[in-house]
């Protein structure tokens, strides 16, 4: 019987001024082992989420594989799902995102093993995630990792470029203890702002894709956003204190995602030790994850019998 082993990184969306654009993944994955079973489906989960997320049908990854087969005409198997989790859930690093990923790589390596044979493309990897997550910003760098540009062409199609960060970036993720609802950080983004903070933005996310490819030198300055982390303040207060803190002693720190946690794009990992250490005088407690960025994405394997 055919057991596949996904792995799928977790990611940082917006990166300051890229809003709903811009995304990195980063070294920090959940694996699932997962074989066809004669029923019913289950999850059994591992790490975080351990007896809080669903056992069943209900997963995030058994929809997200479902969907796969239902928009191909397939019957979808019984699954038995054994899943090692390790990126946190609700703090801003595409948990859920990963997760809508996993069930995606999940159908496609079962599809492409099946007595009649479906390969997906990575457009329909892309296009499947997004249908589930509604925009293509953290799918895509689960996908497909590294730095990765994504947009919706004028037919609603998801669509992305996938770039290589320049191999001097140190990402440090600092996570708190509370979490943060995505729908919540995007009910205090207002419909309309100022012309010139939109174009203030422009040129921030385009300068920021030279400094995370070329020039690192440039990422405190080109992280820098007024279209949506101000608006969300006031809903992780204690993350919007930290940020001003470390972007004042010239740290490159943004809102990880919907938050709240912090992405600090350091140009040396002795920069980011420097930022985990002024974090660490804060009275809330922020763990730090010292990353590598992923350059695979999200892989499928089939495991020896």
């Amino acid at each position: 019987m055919t057991t596949l082993r996904v792995r799928v990184p977790a990611t940082s969306a917006n990166l300051g001024p890229g809003f709903d654009t811009l995304g990195i993944a980063l070294g920090h994955n959940d694996e699932l082992e997962v074989r066809v079973t004669d029923g019913p489906t289950i999850v059994l989960v591992e790490g975080v989420g351990e007896g809080e997320v669903p056992a069943d049908a209900s997963n995030l990854v058994v929809r997200a594989a479902a969907h796969v087969y239902e928009q191909l005409g397939r019957p979808m198997p019984h699954l038995e799902i054994r899943a090692h989790n390790r990126i946190p859930h609700g703090r801003g690093m595409g948990s859920s995102g990963s997760a809508i990923v996993a069930g995606v790589m999940v159908a496609a390596g079962l599809l492409a093993r099946d007595a009649d044979p479906i390969e997906l493309s990575e457009d329909d990897l892309l296009r499947f995630a997004t249908d589930l997550e509604g925009h293509p910003d953290n799918v895509a760098p689960a996908l497909f990792g590294g730095l990765t540009i994504a947009w919706v062409d004028e037919n609603r199609v998801p669509k992305s470029k996938q770039l290589s960060v320049h191999r001097g970036i140190s990402p440090l993720v600092l996570v708190p203890e509370v979490t943060m609802s995505t729908a919540l950080a995007r009910s205090l983004q207002p419909e309309q702002v100022p012309h010139a903070d939109a174009v203030f933005n422009v040129s921030r996310s385009a300068l920021l894709v030279a400094a995370l490819t070329q020039s690192p030198e440039l990422l405190f300055e080109s992280t820098a956003d007024r279209l949506h982390q101000d608006y969300r303040a006031e809903a992780m207060p204690a993350t919007h204190q930290l940020i001003a803190e470390l972007r004042a002693a010239g740290h490159a720190a943004v809102v990880s995602g919907a938050g709240p946690s912090i992405l600090v794009l350091a140009g040396d990992p002795g920069e980011r030790i420097a930022a985990a250490e002024l974090a660490a005088a804060r009275p809330e407690k922020w763990e730090p994850l010292y990353l590598a960025i992923d350059i695979k994405g999200a892989t499928v394997e089939e495991l020896p019998a």
